[in-house]
């Protein structure tokens, strides 16, 4: 007798097992059910298949995005969509570990812009008295945001999607390429595309560690890490041990070893003068 397929809570409470390796209570019959099934089981994607992405559907995911909640309604955030092939291959060259942005069918930059409500300041007489950390700081979430609002909705109409981060690496000549004036900085690339496998759905460290409750609490942190290290490489063991010239290779080579490795060394270590370049001040 075959089995009965199961339900959609169940579906989702599988799906946060997997992630986080500790069960989510589900409610039956929850509203939204698909589009929380849908979050848990995100995966970010390097190859495509040869499917174009129409404009007027970029039309429409841009509106999703733009949508999302702006601080105080400043509405700081921007997308550049790169049509022009040379200029992607362009920003590609600078990120060669990473060939894949040349491949996406689709690339887009996400972008702080906190050079327009100076310019309304301006227009309308007024002085610009916020010339501190906190104006870079909510250009940079706003932007942030839209790029999370714009994932979900690209995986709701059957996209998928990865983050370039590496757009930083080198954000002048980024912003060059892009012609992105004062006050108005790069925060991350996106490729976009129609799947051309299911991706892998990566573990996350446990909600123990990540959430917590009234208070900030680091009880067994390095218990809860090294527990994760061991589940993550069960699933899916990293294939190089990362800085191998520099360190001498581990018996166990691990997420955190891999991080402490990564975060061992300088990186975008230059970003701070480009953003002073860019006429925040950061004080």
């Amino acid at each position: 007798m075959s089995q009965s397929p199961i339900s959609l809570s169940e579906q989702i409470a599988e799906a946060a097992l997997k992630r986080f390796d500790s069960p989510v209570r589900v409610p039956d019959a929850l509203p939204g059910a698909q589009e929380l099934l849908g979050m848990l089981t995100h995966a970010s994607h390097r190859t495509w298949t040869s499917q174009t992405v129409s404009r007027d559907l970029l039309e429409l995911l841009f509106a999703c995005a733009l949508s999302a909640p702006s601080k105080s309604d400043l509405q700081q955030a921007d997308i550049v969509h790169v049509v022009d092939r040379l200029r992607i291959k362009a920003i590609a060259d600078l990120i060669p570990d990473m060939p894949w942005i040349n491949d996406a069918p689709v690339f887009l930059v996400f972008c702080g812009n906190n050079r327009r409500i100076r310019q309304i300041g301006d227009w309308r007489g007024k002085p610009f008295a916020n010339d501190h950390l906190d104006h870079f700081m909510n250009a940079a979430v706003d932007a942030g945001i839209i790029l999370a609002q714009f994932i979900r909705a690209a995986e709701a109409v059957g996209l998928v999607t990865v983050p370039i981060s590496a757009v930083r690496n080198h954000a002048d000549k980024t912003s060059e390429l892009l012609g992105l004036p004062e006050a108005v900085f790069p925060v991350a690339g996106l490729c976009v595309g129609y799947p051309q496998d299911s991706g892998r759905i990566m573990p996350r460290l446990p909600l123990a560690v990540t959430t917590h409750l009234n208070q900030f609490d680091e009880s067994d942190l390095r218990a809860h890490v090294d527990a994760y290290d061991v589940r993550r490489h069960r699933l899916f063991p990293l294939k190089r041990q990362r800085h191998s010239k520099i360190y001498p290779d581990v018996e166990f080579n691990g997420w955190s070893e891999d991080k402490a490795r990564h975060y061992s060394l300088p990186e975008r270590a230059d970003f701070g003068a480009f953003i002073r370049n860019k006429k925040f001040s950061l004080k």
